[in-house]
């Protein structure tokens, strides 16, 4: 599983890192740009299994 979770972050990183090339030389971005950019991130970061709580064993009654 950590290995899911890395590799979406790192998918996300480079996606901004892309991103961020295409517009450094840029002054400004649309509002519409941004919010595709952001849905990506949060598309990528999404997909990443959360972990899930293992129960605790319940103890025996004597």
């Amino acid at each position: 599983m950590t290995d899911t979770v890395e590799v979406n972050i790192n998918e996300a990183l480079a996606l901004i890192d892309e991103c961020l090339g295409l517009t450094m030389s840029r002054e400004l971005m649309s509002t519409t740009e941004v919010a595709d950019l952001l849905l990506d991130v949060r598309s990528i970061l999404a997909a990443a299994p959360t972990p899930t709580a293992i129960p605790e064993p319940v103890p025996a009654v004597t």
